[in-house]
């Protein structure tokens, strides 16, 4: 039977191409992203294990650190790493160097004023030059690094893009007013940070500790050990000279290059198992490739079967046959796909180093053995599973029966055992879909639309005849005896159909749905931005830290600002609500605003309570918080501030949704003297005297001097951003999604392919009464059109009603959202999937019209 079934992969090896194609593309999307996240993994270890490998032990100020991106954050009494405790470090008989570091946000403008790099990965640091006049961890590449306060140093990759040389003028900012510091050196960095598109300016070490600290203060210190000396016994040393206090902490280089390892293989799993997902998706939709092609070859080769159980061929034998010739597709794909894998990874890579700009680290391509064997039975048992039906379908079939048919109907047992199995489905999966709508719960709603999918599916073949008899009319009229074949031919053998058509559905089910989504989310963004902002003008930090309280009065200065409010979050801890039980100690953030003006500047609309709230010192209250923590009106609410006072405050007001306003809003003039020094501004809310200018929105950059870490957006900034941000997600789900659709093309063809050929006698008799080639022409196209269309339209209208679901889920996070069907780009999927039908059945109705009549008609 092993060489039965190896002659036959031999002998239809051109009718299984496009299998070994689907399994190979399936394959080749798991082999990459395994050698891609092997390989990225392995070459951020080794960078991670050079990071650390001259430090013996680390001592890190956990508050410092925060400090350093949140300036001003902590209390000036906080036990902290100071010169007197590196001199103290590096007196130790065991220490060979103390290195003091400092680091934090700097924001590099270019020549033009905009930022370089993304605002959260804008690094700077100290410059700590050695008896050589460098430093050991930023390599110099050309000049020297900065000595005063007037310079600084930058990485290549950031002088490259600013289009700055040694010499030039740079200018840069933290939090406050933007310095023009002369750049005497450029640096080369491994700093993950700025690998990943950001920048990393370095500073003396006293102009750092002025920026991101205070003089003669570290967030941490580096200390290599003298030869013979152990990590572990220098570590011991070190710990009685550092300040006792729970934010100091001092760890080995290796603990800390171990905890990096650790993230970057969270990092490395959270990547395998989001390109696992789509090559998953691609690997289920060549499943019904698979399943439909032995589908086809079992019932072409009938015949064979039947002779081989005439011959004494047992049922186990005939199953097996089949098996072993999935498996040896499966193999040959495989190892095809492996190959292509390594392909991808590499194309991924320069993809990402390239127009993408994220300079991963160098290093060799990994293909670790777990990888090559994942691979090839990944391949293997898909196509094995797929082809499992099918071969139980072969031993079946009676060797009288099987000789005087090509194929067997399917009995109405099984076609009422199937329907039942659909209906069930799709009932478990509806309910699953209104459970999930009605709690609010996105798993419920996933596991519904995966249920409803699974239950169309199943249902395909009873829905395909009144689905694709809608299209026939149109077919029929514009084309006559061709459309009326065509159709008839779609719907001659359901399950064959739907196994074609469901391939296509998953991609158009997925593609339409996360549409519908993107549509729905950039809509209640516009309509919050329209109606909960009346500011023309908000004022924030790219990085999400916070703007110095100077910015506040300078925009205040501003020529045509006619009102304006700040905002400022406060961590406080609320005590007992009174008559509501709850336990002390509840950590909240409040958010202090001016209470005169915020009305002014977004839509404060109160449910309950007074509109006069915040100005009568009150707290108002977002329903939803209301709802969640049990805060009522005229609750008496115990807060300890951040500074460590206590106050109460009265809940004044409940405000209805409000995309603008915190969850919890108090007045500046109550809470504000409460925060602790320095802490800094969220943002500031502006609205001018003649509204929304250029005029006004360049003086606010002007009155902040410029300050490329500053941003001032309007409604349409706002508007632009988060659509921006959805088309970007949207475009990489379907550039990961195309595989997919790629695989139900090659599906298409296929089928379209090995109809032509099992029905070559028919094709023949049609030419021999009159249909012309082109007429054969247009009924193998027209046939595949309606197939295309009817895995499209399916799948619309689950990627709707999934959508659908979805955003009803989103309501409570996101108000005002609602679905939005983009009629252009759901008309656009349609015609898609028609155009994929029509060139998917170019080659078979190539072939179909080239047969020659004479030996059509005489073929078996």
């Amino acid at each position: 039977m092993f060489r039965t079934a190896l002659r036959n992969v031999l002998a239809h090896k051109g009718r299984l191409l496009m299998t070994m194609l689907a399994v190979m593309l399936g394959t080749a999307f798991v082999a990459g992203t395994l050698i891609f996240t092997d390989t990225m993994g392995q070459a951020l270890r080794s960078q991670n294990s050079k990071s650390y490998a001259d430090i013996a032990v680390t001592v890190s100020d956990d508050a410092a650190v925060s400090n350093g991106y949140d300036v001003g954050a902590i209390a000036a009494d906080t036990p902290n790493l100071t010169e007197e405790t590196r001199k103290k470090v590096a007196a130790l008989p065991g220490t060979a160097e103390a290195r003091g570091v400092v680091s934090g946000f700097a924001g590099i403008a270019d020549k033009k004023g905009a930022l370089i790099g993304n605002g959260f990965s804008t690094t700077g640091t100290n410059y700590v030059p050695g008896a050589d006049g460098t430093d050991p961890r930023y390599p110099l590449v050309e000049g020297r690094g900065p000595k005063d306060a007037t310079e600084i140093a930058l990485d290549t990759k950031t002088a490259e893009k600013g289009g700055y040389k040694v010499g030039d003028t740079v200018r840069v900012a933290v939090n406050g007013p933007v310095m023009q510091l002369k750049l005497t050196g450029t640096l080369h960095t491994n700093d993950p940070r700025v690998i990943a598109g950001g920048s990393l300016a370095a500073f003396d070490t006293a102009t750092a500790q002025s920026l991101y600290l205070s003089p003669g203060r570290f967030a941490e210190l580096d200390v290599k050990a003298k030869p013979g000396t152990g990590d572990a016994a220098l570590l011991t040393a070190v710990k009685q000279v550092l300040p006792q206090a729970d934010n100091i902490e001092a760890k080995t280089g290796r603990e800390l290059a171990a905890e990096q390892d650790k993230m970057i293989g969270k990092l490395t799993k959270v990547l395998n198992t989001f390109f696992l997902g789509f090559a998953g998706i691609a690997l289920f939709v060549g499943v019904f490739i698979i399943a439909n092609t032995f589908s086809m070859l079992v019932a072409q080769r009938t015949r064979e079967l039947a002779l081989l159980r005439a011959v004494g061929a047992t049922r186990r034998q005939i199953t097996r046959s089949v098996k072993i010739e999935a498996v040896l597709v499966g193999l040959t794909a495989s190892v095809g796909g492996l190959l292509a894998g390594i392909g991808i990874a590499l194309g991924i890579k320069a993809l990402l180093n390239g127009p993408m700009d994220a300079n991963l680290p160098d290093g060799p391509l990994l293909v670790a053995p777990l990888t090559v064997l994942t691979s090839l039975a990944t391949g293997v048992l898909v196509t094995l599973v797929a082809a499992w039906l099918p071969a139980r379908r072969a031993s079946r079939i009676a060797p009288v029966a099987a000789m005087s048919a090509t194929e067997q109907p399917a009995t109405q047992k099984s076609l009422v055992v199937r329907n039942t199995i659909g209906l069930l489905f799709s009932v478990a999966g509806l309910g699953s879909l209104a459970a999930g709508v009605s709690g609010k719960e996105v798993k419920l709603v996933g596991l519904g639309a995966a249920a409803l999918l699974l239950g169309v599916f199943v249902l395909t073949p009873l829905l395909s005849r009144p689905l694709i008899a809608l299209l026939a009319p149109v077919l029929r009229a514009v084309y006559g005896t061709p459309g009326k074949l065509a159709q008839e031919n779609a719907v001659r053998n359901p399950r064959r159909t739907a196994a074609t058509a469901s391939a296509l559905t998953i991609g158009v089910t997925l593609i339409t749905s996360l549409t519908v989504i993107g549509a729905s989310v950039n809509k209640a963004v516009d309509n919050s931005a329209d109606s909960d902002i009346k500011a023309d003008y908000t004022v924030a930090m790219q990085n999400g830290s916070k703007l110095s309280d100077d910015v506040a009065a300078q925009v205040a200065r501003t020529p045509g600002v006619s009102v304006m409010s700040t905002e400022r979050g406060l961590p406080v801890t609320v005590g007992q609500a009174k008559g509501q039980g709850e336990e002390d100690g509840n950590q909240e953030w409040l958010t202090a605003v001016d209470a005169a003006t915020i009305d002014q500047l977004a839509t404060v609309k109160i449910k309950e309570g007074s509109a006069d709230a915040l100005k009568q010192g009150k707290l108002l209250v977002s329903s939803g918080r209301s709802e969640r923590a049990g805060y009522k009106l005229g609750d008496t609410l115990a807060v300890t501030y951040p500074d460590g006072t206590k106050g109460a405050l009265t809940v004044g007001g409940v405000l209805e949704a409000n995309t603008a306003l915190a969850s919890l809003i108090a007045p500046e003039a109550v809470v504000g003297p409460h925060a602790k020094p320095g802490s800094g501004l969220d943002k500031i809310l502006v609205k001018g005297t003649n509204g929304a200018t250029e005029q006004l929105k360049q003086s606010l950059r002007d009155a902040t001097g410029g300050n490329p870490l500053i941003a001032v957006k309007g409604d349409k900034d706002i508007k632009s951003e988060s659509r921006k941000t959805v088309d970007s997600i949207l475009n990489l789900m379907y550039g990961l999604l195309g595989m997919s659709v790629v695989i139900a093309v090659l599906g298409v063809v296929n089928t379209m392919a090995m109809s032509v050929f099992e029905r070559r006698r028919e094709i023949g008799m049609l030419r021999a009464i009159g249909l012309d080639r082109l007429g054969i022409r247009r009924m193998v196209r027209l046939e595949s059109l309606l197939i295309a269309l009817f895995g499209g339209l399916v799948g619309v209208g689950l990627g709707i009603l999934s959508a659908w679901a979805v955003v009803r889920t989103m309501a409570g996070d996101l108000k005002g959202i609602s679905t939005v069907v983009p009629p252009l780009q759901i008309g656009g999927f349609l015609l898609a999937a028609a155009v994929i039908g029509l060139l998917a059945a170019l080659w078979p109705a190539y072939r179909a019209a080239k047969l020659d009549i004479l030996d059509a008609i005489k073929s078996q």
